[in-house]
């Protein structure tokens, strides 16, 4: 599984952490940002949500200062379905009933309920149930 990674300034520390975690078990690609330089966040969604669209990574993860912004951004991309989750539960409900392909969240998030957060998300399969897929449809 490859999972592709993105953030802001605000959002660099985790994701180093997270991509240093995560590359023992996972195929990880880094698409920015590469410093606490202060950066525009829609820029890195846009590669992120590209990537996942044109299926180079399996799954995105997109973090930023309070997480919402670098969603929103995200899902202007065609394709997208992303959420801004906060804990393990919403990121396995997102995967399980939404289909969503990247999650992201705030830099704030703790690093082990991070770590975990991602886990869930990338390891969680879609439902495929029905009533589901009827919503999202929609």
């Amino acid at each position: 599984m490859k999972i592709g990674f993105a953030s802001d300034h605000r959002g660099y520390q985790l994701k180093k952490y997270l991509i240093e975690e995560l590359e023992k078990n996972y195929e990880i690609e880094d698409y920015g940002t590469y410093s606490e330089e202060s950066v525009d966040y829609p820029d890195y969604a846009f590669i992120l949500g590209e990537n996942v669209v044109n299926k180079n990574v399996d799954f995105g993860v997109a973090i930023c200062g309070s997480g919402i912004g670098i969603s929103i951004a995200c899902n202007k991309v065609k394709g997208i379905f992303c959420a801004k989750v906060s804990n393990k539960e919403e990121a396995y409900y997102t995967r399980n009933d939404n289909n969503s392909n990247i999650v992201a969240f705030s830099e704030k998030t703790n690093k082990e309920e991070a770590l975990e957060i991602v886990k869930t998300f990338v390891e969680t399969p879609f439902s495929n149930e029905e009533r589901h897929l009827r919503r999202i449809n929609k």
